[in-house]
């Protein structure tokens, strides 16, 4: 019997009438075709990209696997939809961790409407996606009680020193205490995996030219404590890379990492990073700074790469 994924932390969510996702509990995810060509153009990547011979195995790994597509019900109650059948990433995970981290300083892509720019922009201005390259678009925390799940507004609303905290949370066995300092207790060895899979994905994402990936989030979970894992979801406006270095998502996966670390090597990352990100002040300002950009994001790669292999695993230190 298909049901709304409980885990789901982000997204359109298949509740109150509206139109979402569905999970088997065998396995599958079940994706409508969002409207407006979004689901199509996500479902010609899809294809695009698994039969790609030219794509390692390894990379091909941190995407949900793609089973075709099938009419179902949808959610709404608005007859049949087509839908992806995809790899439920953690479906098979007990009591899963889970947390969307959406990349890039830019979330918009470069043949959106005028409207749908100006709206991205506004969205990445307020919230930290230009400051630090990636924000938080939803989370669950495992805990004795059952799941640390704050509601979107506030997620939406987090600053740097949020972001960092929930970082340390994400990997504790005590998120939801106000009251005393996250105890990271699972730290190294989730942010460990993690650690290795981002490295990987940084790699590959350093030469390949083939896509440049707008609005895509990297998932990352565990399982009360488990070695965490990586996968990228949300392809919609994944768009031709015109053999040029996808920079905007390649800068927040490297800036991701330096986050939660020591605080002496944090303040000495995160000021390299305050020197080499600018912060724009309206989106004629950001297209007129994209090729100024990219070097500066190469900037970012160096100098944080430094401080790889401190990323979050530090925060152990403190336990």
């Amino acid at each position: 019997m298909l049901k709304a994924p409980v885990h789901q932390v982000a997204g359109h969510k298949a509740n109150e009438g509206k139109l979402g996702p569905l999970v088997d509990g065998s396995g599958r995810f079940y994706k409508p075709l969002q409207s407006n060509g979004r689901g199509s153009e996500e479902l010609v990547f899809y294809k695009s990209f698994f039969s790609d011979p030219t794509i390692p195995d390894r990379i091909r790994s941190y995407f949900p696997a793609f089973y075709g597509t099938k009419e179902l019900e949808g959610s709404d109650g608005s007859g049949l939809v087509p839908h992806m059948i995809l790899e439920d990433v953690v479906g098979n995970l007990i009591d899963p961790s889970v947390i969307d981290i959406k990349i890039g300083a830019r979330t918009w892509y470069p043949h959106a409407s005028a409207e749908y720019i100006e709206k991205c922009f506004k969205k990445d201005k307020e919230t930290v996606s230009q400051q630090l390259g990636f924000r938080i678009s939803g989370l669950q925390v495992h805990n004795t009680t059952g799941w640390w799940k704050p509601a979107k507004k506030l997620v939406h609303g987090f600053g740097i020193e949020d972001v960092k905290l929930t970082l340390k949370k994400f990997v504790s066995s005590n998120p939801c205490s106000n009251m005393v300092e996250p105890d990271c207790l699972f730290a190294s060895t989730v942010y460990g995996g993690i650690l290795e899979h981002l490295l990987e994905l940084k790699s590959w994402f350093e030469n390949q030219t083939t896509f440049h990936f707008c609005s895509t989030s990297i998932l990352m979970f565990h399982d009360k404590g488990s070695v965490g894992e990586v996968k990228l979801v949300d392809f919609a406006h994944v768009v031709d890379g015109q053999s040029v270095i996808d920079h905007n998502f390649l800068g927040g996966v490297v800036v991701e990492r330096f986050y939660g670390m020591s605080e002496a090597d944090d303040h000495r990352s995160s000021q390299r990073v305050k020197e080499s990100r600018p912060v724009y002040r309206d989106r004629a300002d950001f297209c007129s700074c994209i090729s100024i950009d990219k070097d500066r994001h190469r900037l970012i790669t160096r100098s944080v790469t430094a401080t790889f292999h401190n990323f979050i695993t530090n925060i152990s230190f403190k336990t």
